[in-house]
């Protein structure tokens, strides 16, 4: 398993943050293509799952199918954008985060550690604010809709939205749990995976 760290995050939270998914995809997708003489599934969350499925549109284009794109906790790209976040003061922010229950309470009471998240969660909104889908061939891999039944992000439509960007293969897989389904299904979730790939 590769995990992408995204600058400004974790062990590289002293480079500057990126707010433009065409980058984010850009930095993904080098740092994947050594990994591509081998057989190679995306699977994204949230603002991830966008990035995935830019970077899956990418390598198809180059002539590289990917085993699948699992599409975890957000919208599908022909969906209309959520608007208005990212221009939120920090704490109308926060407030928008502790909708999504994702989120430990102690960091909304540590003014230190916030001043060091707040950048990468504003970049975050930033860069889905101004993504745009460009239509496009289908892709020619299995797409799979991963989202959990109490998200108050996407909604069941939205989810199941990502069949229109799949060629050949769609599924829909609905968890028990909000936004951060993740964290709360890990078994399941990655039993979904295992079944997607056929392991």
């Amino acid at each position: 398993m590769i995990a992408i760290q995204y600058p400004g995050r974790q062990d590289r939270y002293r480079e500057p943050c990126v707010n433009d998914m065409t980058e984010l995809v850009g930095q993904s997708l080098e740092a994947l293509l050594p990994w591509t003489d081998r057989p190679l599934a995306l699977l994204g969350h949230s603002m991830g799952a966008t990035v995935a499925f830019e970077v899956a549109r990418r390598l198809e284009a180059e002539g590289i199918v990917p085993r699948a794109l699992l599409a975890s906790g957000r919208r599908a790209p022909t969906c209309a954008p959520g608007t208005g976040i990212a221009a939120l003061d920090d704490r109308s922010l926060l407030a928008e985060l502790e909708l999504l229950h994702g989120t430990d309470a102690r960091l909304f009471q540590d003014e230190e550690l916030l001043g060091m998240v707040m950048p990468a969660i504003r970049s975050d909104y930033e860069a889905l604010e101004g993504y745009r889908y460009r239509p496009g061939p289908a892709l020619a891999c299995p797409v799979v809709a991963l989202t959990g039944d109490d998200d108050r992000r996407v909604s069941p439509e939205q989810a199941r939205a990502w069949s229109e960007v799949a060629g050949t293969s769609f599924g829909l897989r609905v968890f028990g749990g909000g936004h951060f389904f993740l964290g709360e299904r890990t078994a399941e979730v990655a039993g979904a995976v295992r079944d997607v790939l056929g392991c």
